[in-house]
């Protein structure tokens, strides 16, 4: 499990640690929005610039509480970034999305990998779309949806339901042609998880790799953070650092950040000190 094969047919080395930066193409998110085609563009310079790895475009919001959107808004909002980026950059691109109308058109204008937060259970024709284009794809654990999410998650043993849920995705996945060694988890912090779920997970992140697979965590000034010191999304930083360095050396492969310099730079202490 060192590389994963982009839709372009290159190789996604994953020796190290990725940073992923995050360019929401919304109005609404809970954090930094990039609603026009200037900002995300800018943002996009501005993490290249910076070392992103990958960078992540979602034209929906996901936040607790959140409605979906047309598949035709989701397009409007980031086929233009995605072939703006190619322009200038060949950096590989996820589109977040839940909706293959989406995910092909994205794929087809440059991106290279499909990061669904229903693990391909919310578009019975995502497992198509990912195969179609040989595909790495993100499976995330989530409770509920979107909208109702966050609305009294309970759990009996986190660690044990989320892999059962892996479990179930990725034998689902292989049944519809996705080769398992494309196939990324994401435990999905903050996605129909208490305070106690999220820490837990992060602290047994390790727990997962029984999977063989990639793990991506994104922490990134989600709720959690501000449940422990009181600060608002635009003041987590310092506690996402905190959090991206434990899942690095609990195992994480992938983090998922709006801030890719000081993440970037959290994550390589991480590692020299996990590997000292």
């Amino acid at each position: 499990m060192t590389s994963l094969t982009l839709a372009d047919g290159r190789t996604l080395d994953l020796s190290r640690p990725l940073i992923m930066g995050i360019i929401n193409c919304t109005p609404d998110s809970f954090a930094v929005q990039c609603p026009t085609l200037e900002q995300a563009v800018g943002m996009a310079r501005q993490m290249i610039a910076e070392g992103a790895d990958i960078l992540d475009l979602g034209g929906e919001s996901s936040r607790p509480g959140s409605m979906p959107v047309p598949s035709e808004t989701e397009l409007a909002r980031v086929i233009p970034v995605i072939e703006s980026i190619r322009g200038f950059s060949s950096i590989p691109i996820s589109i977040d999305t839940g909706k293959a109308a989406v995910a092909e058109k994205a794929l087809t204008a440059g991106a290279n990998i499909i990061n669904d937060i229903t693990a391909l259970a919310g578009d019975p024709a995502m497992a198509a779309a990912a195969v179609r284009h040989n595909c790495p794809v993100v499976l995330m654990h989530i409770k509920g949806t979107p909208k109702t999410m966050q609305i009294d998650p309970r759990y009996d043993d986190v660690i044990g339901e989320v892999s059962e849920y892996f479990e179930e995705r990725m034998n689902q996945a292989r049944e519809q042609g996705v080769a398992e060694e494309q196939i990324i988890l994401d435990v999905g912090i903050g996605f129909g998880k208490r305070l106690i779920d999220n820490l837990t997970l992060v602290k047994h992140l390790h727990a997962f790799a029984r999977f063989g697979r990639p793990l991506m965590v994104g922490l990134s000034r989600k709720r959690f953070i501000g449940d422990l010191t009181g600060a608002d999304a635009s003041d987590r930083l310092p506690g996402s650092l905190a959090a991206a360095a434990l899942a690095v050396s609990a195992g994480a492969h992938i983090i998922r950040t709006h801030d890719v310099a000081p993440t970037k730079q959290a994550v390589a202490v991480a590692m020299a000190v996990r590997e000292a």
